[in-house]
């Protein structure tokens, strides 16, 4: 196989078995990674679940994938949250080709939401932390890119622990540093937007992530 519409009829065919399987509280998202970020999504099972339809974008742990950050993506029965603070256990498996290259990937994003407040019966169930409320994988699922790159500029200056306008140049280093890291310079025009809240110029910003790069940091 080469790309996913090599094996677009086989894969129709799971979605459907998938969808009819596990029903309606579970959304089945399969994902072409070689179109554009913005417009990955070529089947959606149950889209109401995060909100998104064909031709939509993924979340934002492709990105991650994409970059050569994280070399093995699948993962399985974890625990997020969608933006209208659904609570869901996914599972991510990624497609390669016949060169082990990276193609697509398959999601499913069950909502138990309604299954988490019998807490007591259920907890073992889910493996939710309820006591806690923390999340083990922070994970968006938007409409479009530019919801994906906000959620990584915030989680990023959360990370540094002050906005990126107030950052010291190390702090600014490590703050790219993670941008990069979560593939958030594969989004069409992340540079800017990332620039403009840094208030740094497109030089300075290419000279940080060029330090990056060769492990060129100040202590």
């Amino acid at each position: 196989m080469k790309t996913i519409q090599d094996e677009i009829i086989l894969f129709k065919q799971l979605l459907d078995m998938l969808e009819k399987q596990l029903g309606n509280n579970t959304e089945v998202v399969l994902l072409d990674l070689t179109k554009e970020y913005g417009s990955m999504i070529v089947d959606i099972r149950n889209g109401h679940i995060t909100g998104r339809k064909i031709g939509g974008t993924g979340s934002n742990m492709g990105l991650e994938v994409l970059a050569g950050t994280v070399k093995n993506g699948n993962r399985y029965n974890y625990i997020t949250k969608s933006k209208d603070n659904k609570i869901l256990r996914s599972s991510t498996l990624y497609i390669r080709d016949d060169e082990e290259n990276v193609i697509g990937c398959l999601c499913i994003n069950t909502d138990i939401t309604e299954s988490v407040k019998f807490e007591a019966f259920l907890k073992e169930f889910n493996q939710y932390n309820f006591d806690s409320g923390e999340l083990e994988s922070p994970e968006i699922f938007a409409q479009d890119v530019n919801q994906v790159l906000e959620f990584l500029i915030q989680e990023g200056q959360k990370l540094v622990g002050k906005p990126a306008a107030v950052m010291s140049k190390n702090e600014k280093i490590q703050f790219l540093k993670y941008l990069n890291d979560k593939g958030a310079f594969l989004i069409t025009k992340s540079g800017e937007k990332i620039q403009e809240i840094m208030g740094i110029s497109k030089y300075t910003m290419y000279n940080y992530l060029d330090m990056i790069k060769k492990g060129d940091l100040e202590e």
